[in-house]
Protein backbone atom coordinates (compact mmCIF):
# COMPACT_ATOMS: atom_id res chain seq x y z
CA UNK A 1 0.00 0.00 0.00
CA UNK A 2 2.91 2.35 0.85
CA UNK A 3 4.00 1.85 -3.15
CA UNK A 4 0.92 2.91 -4.30
CA UNK A 5 0.58 5.90 -2.12
CA UNK A 6 4.08 6.89 -3.16
CA UNK A 7 3.03 6.12 -7.16
CA UNK A 8 -0.42 8.51 -6.70
CA UNK A 9 1.42 11.26 -4.84
CA UNK A 10 4.70 11.37 -7.53
CA UNK A 11 1.93 10.70 -10.52
CA UNK A 12 -0.26 13.28 -9.73
CA UNK A 13 2.81 15.63 -9.90
CA UNK A 14 3.53 14.61 -13.09
CA UNK A 15 0.41 14.90 -14.15
CA UNK A 16 0.44 18.48 -12.67
CA UNK A 17 3.52 18.71 -14.49
CA UNK A 18 1.56 17.87 -18.19
CA UNK A 19 -1.43 19.88 -17.79
CA UNK A 20 0.74 22.85 -16.79
CA UNK A 21 2.76 22.38 -19.97
CA UNK A 22 -0.39 22.14 -21.93
CA UNK A 23 -1.95 25.13 -20.58
CA UNK A 24 0.98 27.54 -21.24
CA UNK A 25 1.30 27.11 -25.33
CA UNK A 26 -2.48 28.29 -24.95
CA UNK A 27 -3.12 26.27 -27.77
CA UNK A 28 -6.08 24.45 -26.31
CA UNK A 29 -6.07 22.12 -23.04
CA UNK A 30 -8.15 18.99 -22.37
CA UNK A 31 -11.59 18.71 -22.52
CA UNK A 32 -12.22 18.95 -18.72
CA UNK A 33 -10.47 22.08 -18.18
CA UNK A 34 -12.20 23.60 -21.10
CA UNK A 35 -15.92 23.02 -19.80
CA UNK A 36 -14.59 23.87 -16.46
CA UNK A 37 -13.45 27.27 -17.71
CA UNK A 38 -16.38 27.70 -19.94
CA UNK A 39 -18.82 27.72 -17.13
CA UNK A 40 -16.90 29.62 -15.22
CA UNK A 41 -16.54 32.41 -18.54
CA UNK A 42 -20.71 31.85 -18.42
CA UNK A 43 -21.63 32.20 -14.16
CA UNK A 44 -18.66 34.64 -13.26
CA UNK A 45 -17.60 32.04 -10.65
CA UNK A 46 -14.27 31.32 -9.95
CA UNK A 47 -12.52 28.14 -12.07
CA UNK A 48 -11.86 26.69 -8.75
CA UNK A 49 -15.48 26.69 -7.72
CA UNK A 50 -16.64 25.60 -10.86
CA UNK A 51 -13.86 22.56 -10.80
CA UNK A 52 -14.90 21.81 -6.74
CA UNK A 53 -18.61 21.56 -8.26
CA UNK A 54 -18.53 19.78 -10.92
CA UNK A 55 -15.43 17.50 -9.65
CA UNK A 56 -18.57 15.98 -7.05
CA UNK A 57 -20.75 16.09 -9.77
CA UNK A 58 -19.03 13.55 -11.60
CA UNK A 59 -17.84 11.64 -8.83
CA UNK A 60 -21.89 10.92 -7.53
CA UNK A 61 -22.19 10.26 -10.60
CA UNK A 62 -19.39 7.46 -11.19
CA UNK A 63 -20.27 6.22 -8.00
CA UNK A 64 -24.08 5.52 -8.73
CA UNK A 65 -22.33 3.63 -11.94
CA UNK A 66 -20.11 1.32 -8.88
CA UNK A 67 -17.07 3.72 -9.18
CA UNK A 68 -16.72 4.10 -5.74
CA UNK A 69 -14.21 7.38 -4.34
CA UNK A 70 -11.03 6.44 -2.54
CA UNK A 71 -8.07 8.12 -1.52
CA UNK A 72 -6.97 9.17 -4.90
CA UNK A 73 -10.25 10.93 -5.96
CA UNK A 74 -9.48 13.39 -2.94
CA UNK A 75 -5.41 13.43 -3.85
CA UNK A 76 -5.40 13.82 -7.40
CA UNK A 77 -7.67 16.76 -7.96
CA UNK A 78 -5.98 18.47 -5.28
CA UNK A 79 -1.95 17.85 -5.72
CA UNK A 80 -2.66 18.24 -9.56
CA UNK A 81 -4.43 21.46 -9.24
CA UNK A 82 -1.61 22.68 -6.82
CA UNK A 83 1.23 21.44 -9.12
CA UNK A 84 -0.61 23.78 -11.80
CA UNK A 85 -0.37 26.80 -9.83
CA UNK A 86 2.67 27.05 -9.08
CA UNK A 87 4.23 25.92 -12.18
CA UNK A 88 1.95 28.32 -14.40
CA UNK A 89 3.20 31.24 -12.54
CA UNK A 90 6.82 30.29 -13.86
CA UNK A 91 6.03 28.66 -16.75
CA UNK A 92 6.73 31.22 -20.13
CA UNK A 93 4.84 30.66 -23.42
CA UNK A 94 7.22 29.98 -26.26
CA UNK A 95 7.41 32.48 -28.70
CA UNK A 96 6.81 30.55 -31.75
CA UNK A 97 4.42 28.78 -32.76
CA UNK A 98 6.91 26.00 -33.50
CA UNK A 99 8.06 25.86 -29.84
CA UNK A 100 4.06 26.01 -28.68
CA UNK A 101 3.39 23.33 -30.60
CA UNK A 102 6.52 21.44 -29.11
CA UNK A 103 5.62 22.08 -26.08
CA UNK A 104 2.22 20.54 -26.14
CA UNK A 105 3.60 17.38 -28.05
CA UNK A 106 5.48 17.41 -24.80
CA UNK A 107 2.76 18.03 -22.69
CA UNK A 108 0.46 15.21 -24.15
CA UNK A 109 3.26 12.56 -23.19
CA UNK A 110 3.74 13.70 -19.80
CA UNK A 111 -0.09 14.02 -19.05
CA UNK A 112 -0.24 10.62 -20.10
CA UNK A 113 2.18 8.79 -17.75
CA UNK A 114 0.72 10.56 -15.23
CA UNK A 115 -2.64 9.49 -16.02
CA UNK A 116 -1.47 6.38 -16.60
CA UNK A 117 0.50 6.50 -13.37
CA UNK A 118 -1.88 7.87 -11.03
CA UNK A 119 -4.59 5.46 -12.38
CA UNK A 120 -2.29 2.29 -11.69
CA UNK A 121 -2.01 3.35 -8.50
CA UNK A 122 -5.48 1.52 -8.07
CA UNK A 123 -5.70 4.22 -5.02
CA UNK A 124 -9.03 6.16 -6.31
CA UNK A 125 -9.62 7.95 -9.04
CA UNK A 126 -10.23 12.01 -9.54
CA UNK A 127 -13.76 12.99 -11.35
CA UNK A 128 -12.96 12.42 -15.52
CA UNK A 129 -11.22 9.06 -15.10
CA UNK A 130 -13.87 7.99 -12.61
CA UNK A 131 -16.83 8.50 -14.93
CA UNK A 132 -15.00 6.92 -18.12
CA UNK A 133 -13.95 4.14 -15.70
CA UNK A 134 -17.37 3.99 -14.45
CA UNK A 135 -18.77 3.43 -18.25
CA UNK A 136 -16.12 0.64 -18.94
CA UNK A 137 -17.72 -1.77 -19.99
CA UNK A 138 -19.36 -1.42 -21.79
CA UNK A 139 -17.66 0.99 -23.44
CA UNK A 140 -13.66 0.64 -23.08
CA UNK A 141 -11.53 3.39 -21.56
CA UNK A 142 -9.73 4.43 -24.34
CA UNK A 143 -13.34 5.13 -26.33
CA UNK A 144 -14.89 6.34 -22.90
CA UNK A 145 -12.54 8.88 -21.93
CA UNK A 146 -12.23 10.16 -25.67
CA UNK A 147 -15.82 10.62 -25.67
CA UNK A 148 -16.55 12.36 -22.04
CA UNK A 149 -13.49 14.69 -23.02
CA UNK A 150 -14.93 15.49 -26.07
CA UNK A 151 -18.43 16.37 -24.73
CA UNK A 152 -16.66 18.54 -21.87
CA UNK A 153 -14.53 20.21 -24.69
CA UNK A 154 -17.73 20.84 -26.68
CA UNK A 155 -19.96 22.15 -23.91
CA UNK A 156 -16.77 24.31 -22.40
CA UNK A 157 -16.63 25.70 -26.25
CA UNK A 158 -20.17 26.74 -26.32
CA UNK A 159 -20.00 28.45 -23.46
CA UNK A 160 -16.81 30.90 -24.77
CA UNK A 161 -13.95 28.54 -23.84
CA UNK A 162 -11.03 28.66 -26.29
CA UNK A 163 -10.19 25.04 -27.79
CA UNK A 164 -7.03 24.25 -30.21
CA UNK A 165 -4.86 21.76 -31.29
CA UNK A 166 -4.10 20.55 -27.14
CA UNK A 167 -7.96 19.87 -26.84
CA UNK A 168 -8.04 17.84 -30.45
CA UNK A 169 -4.83 15.64 -29.40
CA UNK A 170 -6.29 14.85 -26.37
CA UNK A 171 -9.85 14.37 -27.28
CA UNK A 172 -8.22 12.16 -30.32
CA UNK A 173 -5.28 10.57 -28.71
CA UNK A 174 -5.29 10.48 -24.60
CA UNK A 175 -7.85 7.55 -23.59
CA UNK A 176 -5.75 5.03 -26.42
CA UNK A 177 -2.45 5.71 -24.89
CA UNK A 178 -3.26 5.82 -21.26
CA UNK A 179 -5.34 2.33 -22.00
CA UNK A 180 -2.07 1.05 -24.23
CA UNK A 181 0.40 2.22 -21.16
CA UNK A 182 -1.91 0.11 -18.72
CA UNK A 183 -1.48 -2.74 -20.65
CA UNK A 184 1.65 -2.86 -21.60
CA UNK A 185 3.01 -1.45 -18.25
CA UNK A 186 2.36 -3.57 -15.08
CA UNK A 187 2.37 -0.81 -12.31
CA UNK A 188 0.05 1.05 -14.75
CA UNK A 189 -2.21 -1.39 -14.78
CA UNK A 190 -6.20 -0.27 -13.76
CA UNK A 191 -7.52 -3.27 -11.78
CA UNK A 192 -10.96 -2.60 -10.98
CA UNK A 193 -12.04 -1.24 -7.25
CA UNK A 194 -14.93 -3.03 -5.54
CA UNK A 195 -18.22 -1.71 -5.93
CA UNK A 196 -19.48 0.07 -3.33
Amino acid sequence: MAFRIVQLVLSCVVLGVGVALLLAPALGSDGYSTLINGLSLTTGLPFAVINVVVGLVLVLLAWAKGRRPALGTVVQPLLTGYTVTVLLTVLDQPTTLLGRAAMVLVAFVVVSVGVAGYLGSNTGVGPSEAVSLAWDPPIPFRWSYSIFQAACAGIGWSFGAAVGAGTLLVIVAMGPVVDLLGRKIHVFSIRPLPAS
